[in-house]
């Protein structure tokens, strides 16, 4: 039996040991993976701010028409690759074409009509100075006449009538100078290029033109077609979204902070960035440009509305817009909506709100510079032609 007793009383002894030194050991290494964590942070997490709630943004630019019309040709269909000023969309131009002719002929007829405002002013101004002549004539008469009735040699008669001569010349010479004042008032202080009726019909013009111009519908910019809805032979209206062209070197990120992360985030700090589509293999480098202005709940559709009794809170997240490398981009081409983990490096302090006003425009695009320049390429044209000068 005492045997029995020693027996037991070592095996609980050793179950106790073993006990004691699995616990040390979970302590021990707990002690170390605090010790581990606690060292990460002061050295690392601490200037650094993370989150997998980020997404790539972009511009998607929808091509809608200017103006109604057929649709007779589609250039270009969903994934492929367009340049700035490839044409995407043709609109039937038949009635354009037509009201461009009708307005290029009614220029060329005001050119003409002007350059007559200008000859008939000339013709004016000579008949003006022939009424003068008549009026010196006259009245060299009249005095001529009055000296021979002063002596008697001529009846009264004739002394009248010289008279009444004298009067018809000073209304004609009254009446060619008020016309020719009323035709130079048409053409004073122009020339024909820039006469008003010129002009307006010039403005026509430009605006047949450009109407037909628009039934050719270019990209604004260089990038990749989606969302195409248009149809062969569709009748669309001004403003109708035919298809989209997402420009893929202009993307950014948008990554949605906690609240209580944003304190230390400030525009300039670095950023690192993973895509979930090449792994954590390709890393991206980034930068803050911007704090959104308000969380994403107050810009939803249907804000929150917390004034009732059963409030609870919920932490709200800011977007933070994250400019990303463009020869990164260029490498390894991201497309919106994809998912990115994001690292921002609190290396530095800074504004959170820019201190000046952008000067320089954000996006910009000269396509369409180039229907003005042919309008007024057309209409010097055609008014160069109907000048009639050599």
């Amino acid at each position: 039996m005492d045997q029995l007793t020693t027996s037991d009383s070592i095996a609980t002894d050793s179950n106790g040991s073993k006990r004691g030194t699995m616990l040390t050991i979970v302590l021990g290494l707990f002690l170390l993976g605090a010790i581990a964590y606690g060292a990460y942070w002061g050295l690392v997490s601490r200037y650094q701010e993370y989150t997998d709630d980020a997404y790539v943004n972009g511009n998607v630019i929808q091509i809608m028409p200017q103006q109604g019309g057929t649709v007779v040709a589609i250039a270009a269909d969903n994934t492929d690759v367009v340049k700035a000023g490839q044409i995407l969309v043709q609109l039937d131009p038949a009635d354009a074409s037509v009201a461009l002719a009708a307005a290029e002929a009614q220029l060329a007829k005001t050119v003409r009509q002007v350059r007559n405002l200008f000859a008939t002013n000339d013709q004016l101004q000579s008949s003006v100075k022939m009424r003068e002549a008549d009026l010196a004539k006259a009245g060299e008469d009249l005095a001529r006449r009055e000296r021979l009735a002063s002596s008697g040699a001529i009846a009264g008669e004739e002394l009248q009538h010289a008279r009444d001569l004298q009067k018809v010349a000073q209304a004609a010479l009254g009446s060619a100078r008020e016309q020719a004042l009323a035709n130079r008032a048409l053409v004073d202080r122009t020339t024909v290029e820039n006469h008003p009726d010129v002009s307006n019909a010039a403005g026509k013009v430009r605006e047949a033109y450009l109407a037909l111009a628009r039934t050719r519908l270019p990209s604004p910019v260089s990038g990749l077609v989606s969302k195409r809805s248009v149809q062969l032979g569709q009748r669309v209206g001004p403003g109708t979204p035919l298809m989209a062209v997402v420009p893929l070197e202009q993307l950014w990120v948008d990554a949605n902070f906690k609240e209580a992360q944003l304190q230390h985030v400030r525009i300039g700090q670095k950023v690192k960035l993973a895509a979930d589509l090449y792994g954590s293999g390709v890393e991206y480098d980034g930068k803050v440009v911007g704090l959104d202005a308000g969380t994403g709940s107050a810009f939803s559709l249907l804000p929150a509305q917390n004034a009732s009794g059963n409030w609870i809170k919920v932490v709200q997240r800011v977007p933070v817009r994250i400019a990303l490398d463009a020869g990164q981009l260029a490498q390894h081409p991201l497309r919106i909506g994809l998912s990115m983990a994001v690292t921002v490096l609190l290396d530095h302090e800074g504004p959170t709100v820019a201190e000046a006003a952008r000067v320089a425009p954000a996006y910009q695009t000269s396509v369409f510079d180039e229907h003005r320049d042919k309008a007024d390429a057309a209409v010097a044209r055609i008014i160069q032609a109907n000048l009639g000068r050599d």
